[in-house]
């Protein structure tokens, strides 16, 4: 065999080798079912607090419901992005296109592990990456008051995504490299208050999801953790809601809280643009949850903004 021959020969198997770890690595990840029996029976009254917490309406609800229609999780809420447009699936009790027909099990792999019941990787604009630091016992409590709630027909469209972002095996090894349940940031001496608000800002709430920039590959910037960054939809930002932002650090712990509530910034602006839904679901939580998650934004670190200036 020729020297040329050998060097084809050696590149095949080495370009065959990496592949076909690719395609190991790249894997679903199935959940591990000692994760789930960890926790007792679901309730459906704690459940209703995890889906405000955790913002179900805003995305899979129809665009700007009200009231009882923001309980009809039929989906069809389009997120136009740089990699294409996904768009919310149908997750009302529908068991032909919705969840209706699915296991604790099979939600609880969606919500930590991005995995749906046939087996394939979710796309990351469902934030499961936040809630994958979600307790046991809160996604039973979800699920459980997720039962509760209507059956509406009707599947909502397929993402509309440019390669090689329409293939979703690739989301296994986005996942290796920008997916983990630890906490971002280590707070010394927390208070009980700060460290409930750190669960429900890092997890189910998953304000890191907009408010952190990204890096090349579409993963959250862990270092510049809640700084702001250019918005995934349109030209604007999203802000910095650190201390070290020029306004909003300036805001007291009871003004944050106060804002969540009213939707009123300490100068009397109101929220606008997509911190609406958000608003509304951080009105349905508690005053102690409120306060909770105002005291962890006032002691996380300060950033500078997390995007460029403008």
């Amino acid at each position: 065999m020729s020297r040329a021959r050998k060097i084809i020969v050696a590149l095949g198997i080495v370009i065959a080798a990496g592949a076909g770890a690719g395609w190991f690595l790249s894997a679903p990840r199935q959940l591990d079912a000692a994760v789930m029996a960890k926790a007792g029976p679901g309730d459906a009254e704690r459940g209703l607090r995890m889906f405000h917490a955790s913002g179900c309406a805003s995305c899979h609800a129809q665009e700007n419901a009200q009231g009882d229609a923001r309980f009809q999780l039929v989906g069809g809420v389009e997120l136009k992005t740089p990699f294409g447009t996904f768009v919310a699936p149908n997750i009302s009790q529908d068991t032909e296109n919705g969840i209706g027909g699915w296991t604790l099990d099979e939600f609880a792999a969606a919500m930590l592990e991005g995995v749906s019941p046939d087996g394939q990787h979710y796309y990351p604009a469902f934030p499961y990456p936040s809630y994958a630091r979600m307790k046991p016992q809160d996604i039973a409590d979800l699920f459980a008051f997720m039962q509760t709630l209507p059956a509406v027909e009707g599947k909502a469209k397929g993402h509309d995504l440019t390669f090689p972002f329409n293939l979703r095996r690739g989301i296994g090894l986005w996942k290796l490299l920008n997916m983990n349940n630890q906490k971002m940031v280590e707070l010394a001496d927390a208070s009980d208050a700060v460290l409930a608000g750190q669960y429900l800002v890092e997890g189910p709430g998953h304000c890191g999801e907009c408010h952190t920039p990204r890096n090349f590959m579409g993963g959250t910037d862990t270092s510049q953790w809640l700084a702001g960054a250019i918005a995934a939809e349109g030209e604007g930002v999203i802000p910095n809601i650190t201390p070290g932002a020029r306004s909003f650090g300036d805001w007291s712990a009871g003004d944050i809280a106060s804002y969540f509530e009213t939707g009123f910034t300490p100068d009397y602006d109101s929220v606008g643009g997509s911190m609406v839904a958000v608003q509304m679901n951080m009105a349905e939580l508690t005053k102690q949850d409120r306060e909770a998650i105002a005291a962890y934004l006032k002691a996380i670190p300060a950033h500078a903004n997390g995007y460029p200036a403008r």
